[in-house]
């Protein structure tokens, strides 16, 4: 490894984990106020859960197209972009006052959720492949910003007032963007993408990791967003909490996830992603029915809303450490983005399913059994794939 590669990895780390928690606290900035937009604005259910869903579908969508643009112009300019580009929905979140005007910058608002497909190529140029789980799990802390957004979002709305935190929010969103284009830079193991993108994305498509990569991380980051975006609403429902205090809990749940990625993936990196990703699932599948018998507040539920999201980032570690070790560097970008699109999805569905089944039952039973079975046919995917199709069980993936 070079000098200057080794260099730059602390810093162009440092900067892109800080850019990730930015945009996605802009992301999220829905999520941490939903109670009190369907009061204002007599919302059903349902109506709430599309509300928190409507930004993860562009944030999710978003990640495709974003990361083929990392893999041509560079995560050094794309993280700026995205940055710039989110500031205009979210200052119309923040002045929108119907339902309508929310569900149009409420789309717009997922543009800062495609940050996520900058950062995976951009910080895997700059780490040698040994370190890779390492690193994107670093990065991947950066989702942290769900956490900041759901303790501080509610705190700053009572005092500053909505519109003033938003326009906050924007002056960050601008500063982070005009450091990354100071401060970070490409690695100069680097290279753009010269081919156009629809041979660049039929390439990524045919590459079988991509695929079973897009399942996994839909199920393991699909869950976090869902939870992150949806449990101060359920927290109110359910316990009763005020927005405050739903809003807090959530911190704490994100904050587990957070934590748990890097560990997910430098654990990849020394017993292998597969092994790792086979606990995740067996943990999301076990809380799932836990959670379902509905346990009692504080310290139960408190305990399997915190397991939920340590074996669910740890599954988000697993996967990206899967990525790096099957996919050639020059391809990461791109498979980032359709794999990243997919974990996005995988968030998008569940709120608006939990809606529609606590309208339908006032219980949310159905929807955590749902999730258990999703998370059972996840394990004994990786446990097909990656474990039982090795001779010795202990093929790149596993190892």
């Amino acid at each position: 490894m070079s000098n200057e590669l080794r260099k730059g990895q602390t810093a162009n780390l440092a900067l892109a984990t800080a850019a990730f928690a930015i945009t996605f606290w802009a992301w999220n900035l829905i999520g941490p106020l939903a109670g009190s937009y369907s009061r204002q604005l007599g919302l059903s259910p349902t109506q709430t859960s599309l509300l928190v869903a409507i930004p993860v579908l562009v944030g999710s969508l978003g990640r495709i197209p974003v990361g083929m643009l990392a893999d041509r112009l560079g995560g050094r300019l794309m993280f700026a972009a995205v940055c710039f580009a989110t500031i205009v929905p979210v200052l119309g979140v923040g002045w929108s006052d119907s339902y309508g005007w929310l569900l149009l910058w409420g789309f717009l608002l997922g543009i800062g959720g495609t940050s996520f497909a900058v950062g995976i190529p951009f910080v895997n140029a700059w780490y040698e492949p040994a370190r890779r789980g390492f690193a994107t799990g670093v990065f991947g802390m950066g989702m942290g910003g769900t956490a900041l957004s759901a303790f501080l979002t509610p705190r700053l709305v009572e005092s500053l007032g909505r519109a003033q935190t938003h326009v906050l929010m924007a002056v960050a969103l601008a500063a982070m963007g005009v450091v990354a284009l100071l401060f970070s830079r490409n690695s100069p193991a680097w290279k753009p993408a010269t081919e156009s993108a629809l041979p660049r994305m039929r390439d990524a498509m045919r590459i079988k990791a991509t695929w079973q990569c897009a399942f996994l991380y839909a199920v393991s980051f699909g869950g976090f967003v869902a939870f992150s975006t949806y449990l101060p609403t359920l927290l109110q429902i359910v316990y009763g909490f005020t927005q405050t205090g739903a809003g807090l809990r959530d911190a704490g749940f994100s904050i587990a996830a957070v934590v748990a990625r890097p560990v997910g993936g430098t654990l990849s990196d020394r017993v292998g992603a597969a092994r790792v990703l086979l606990v995740s699932f067996a943990g999301t599948t076990v809380m799932a029915v836990v959670l379902a018998f509905n346990p009692p507040p504080e310290i139960l539920a408190g305990i399997c809303f915190v397991l939920m999201a340590l074996f669910l980032g740890l599954g988000t570690g697993g996967v990206f450490a899967l990525v790096a070790k099957l996919v050639e560097p020059s391809k990461v970008g791109t498979v980032t983005g359709l794999v990243g699109a997919a974990g996005g999805l995988g968030g998008y569905f569940p709120p608006l399913v939990m809606g529609v089944v606590y309208s339908a039952t006032q219980a949310y039973t159905i929807g955590y059994a749902l999730l258990a079975l999703t998370a059972l046919a996840a394990l004994l995917y990786t446990r097909k794939a990656f474990i039982s199709a090795s001779p010795t069980g202990g093929g790149p993936a596993a190892r």
